[in-house]
């Protein structure tokens, strides 16, 4: 029998749905798949991903086909700022890839994609570009790196296209403002005041870098965590980390490369998620203070 592809994109209506089918020549009435799929109670059961239908298949065939999520691909979101690691264990929760041999090969083995993409050293961190895939079941997790390492390829090369700029710097500066930052408006001063930072031979102390250096989440860095020994604790080593310590979106790399123009060299995060930014250490010490206050009211 013909076999048709049907993509059915997250969130999409059982109304939409059954106009998709009909479009692509599976069922033969829109409205009497739409109220079939009402009178079953499916409407709301309808799963999204890519299904190969046949106009063979009898309505409900195809309504419990897709009720039961039975694709040959699937949607996937990773959001701004994941690491390669969050993003191995959604494969997995997803059931699309093994997370230990996903990590291994994005976080060790980058070498292996040197062809597909140049990128310096073993490590794909900052490169896996974070957006919604359709992958299909049964996937190699090498074919799911090149698919994320080509839309980085994509996504970012018309930015930097004649620009005289280190993409594995900003790469890495960007994977800061998006660890850093919690509202857009932010982003730009933020990378306004690392770079400010980094031109003065200042370390950067971002808390984000010593999060990835112990290697888990902490709603709260304490003073202790400060002094891990990593060189990606920008506490204690100057300049950028070696590399970046997540998968930036495209707001944080166009942040990382059209910094605000301004003098700032701190910020300190308040209870919104916005932060206030300050050019002195004086007027830092007295927004964190102000910060802390506003913090305890909020709980």
């Amino acid at each position: 029998d013909r076999q048709v592809v049907v993509r059915i994109p997250v969130g999409t209506s059982a109304t939409s749905i059954a106009r998709l089918l009909h479009g692509a020549g599976v069922v033969r009435s829109a409205a009497g798949f739409a109220i079939l799929a009402q009178f079953r109670g499916c409407s709301r059961a309808l799963k999204p991903g890519a299904y190969k239908l046949s106009p063979a298949m009898t309505p409900s065939e195809i309504m419990e086909k897709i009720a039961h999520g039975e694709v040959f691909a699937r949607w996937v979101t990773f959001p701004e700022g994941f690491t390669v690691w969050q993003i191995a264990q959604r494969l997995e929760s997803e059931g699309l890839a093994n997370a230990s041999r996903f990590f291994k090969l994005a976080h060790a083995q980058g070498k292996l994609f040197k062809t597909d993409f140049p990128h310096p050293g073993d490590n794909l961190e900052g490169y896996l570009f974070p957006d919604t895939y359709l992958i299909p079941v049964g996937a190699k997790e090498e074919s799911i790196i090149r698919m994320m390492l080509d839309t980085f390829h994509a996504r970012v090369s018309p930015l930097i296209a004649g620009k005289n700029v280190d993409l594995h710097k900003i790469v890495t500066l960007a994977s800061l403002i998006e660890r850093e930052a919690r509202v857009p408006k932010d982003r730009p001063l933020i990378s306004a005041v690392l770079r400010n930072r980094l031109a003065r031979g200042m370390r950067l102390e971002c808390d984000a870098t010593v999060l990835y250096a112990l290697g888990r989440h902490k709603n709260r860095v304490l003073y202790d965590d400060l002094k891990v020994d990593s060189p990606y604790n920008t506490y204690v080593y100057p300049g950028l980390p070696p590399g970046p310590i997540a998968n930036p979106g495209l707001a944080s790399i166009k942040a990382a490369l059209y910094p605000a123009k301004v003098d700032y060299l701190y910020y300190t995060a308040r209870a919104d998620g916005s932060h206030i930014f300050t050019r002195t250490l004086k007027d830092h010490l007295e927004a964190t203070r102000f910060a802390r206050r506003e913090r305890s009211l909020a709980r």
